[in-house]
């Protein structure tokens, strides 16, 4: 099994609905960071690839035939290269400001008394690497996702780079992908009120 689309976009971009629908398409595991929580042993590896360091990404992700979400888009550059015929699928929200509202109450917020681990380790570096350092910085952070996807769609060719955005359905992954598309209702899971229940947040205020 080989990566068959590689995930430029961010967290909270639709990342774990796309990963189901990829699974529905292709009939292997996308990864996503959810596999990471399940496979420890590869936090040690995403944690070199966020410090720079060389990976080899075909091993790594031998076992999956797509990749979405973080730890992956933190280095979109390293798996666009390392899998070259695979298209890239830039995922976004329908504006900056929407994106922060639902990432800053998910994948940004911390649960008071969190202790750093191997594996928030690894999520500090990764966001050190894409948002910059402080992802309670409001300004600096929606800055850093607009250079994020504008980088996505200067580097990557444009018969190579397919985009979405939440509600889009099956159209731009099957575009990409080039296979038909299903009849059945595209996938729709990981709200933020469902990430902050599975996370152990307080409500938003």
């Amino acid at each position: 099994m080989t990566i068959q689309l590689v995930g430029a976009g961010l967290g909270r971009t639709g990342t774990m609905s796309l990963k189901l629908a990829l699974e529905r398409l292709l009939g292997g595991t996308c990864h996503h960071m959810m596999e990471v929580f399940g496979h420890p042993e590869e936090v040690p590896v995403w944690h070199a690839a966020m410090l720079g360091e060389p990976v080899d990404f075909p091993d790594l992700l031998a076992d999956y035939s797509a990749i979405v979400d973080y730890p992956g888009a933190a280095v979109w550059r390293e798996l666009a290269a390392a899998f070259p015929d695979a298209p890239v699928l830039l995922s976004t929200r329908s504006s900056a400001d929407e994106w922060w509202q639902s990432a800053s109450n998910t994948i940004l917020a911390r649960r008071p008394g969190e202790t750093p681990d191997d594996g928030r380790r690894m999520i500090e570096a990764l966001f050190a690497r894409s948002l910059g350092g402080d992802v309670t910085d409001r300004d600096a952070v929606i800055a850093a996702y607009d250079a994020h996807n504008a980088a996505v769609r200067s580097e990557i060719p444009p018969e190579r780079l397919f985009e979405y955005q939440p509600g889009d359905g099956w159209g731009p992954l099957c575009a990409a992908l080039d296979l038909p598309e299903p009849d059945e209702p595209f996938p729709h899971t990981n709200t933020r009120e469902e990430f902050r229940q599975r996370a152990g947040l307080d409500d938003p205020a």
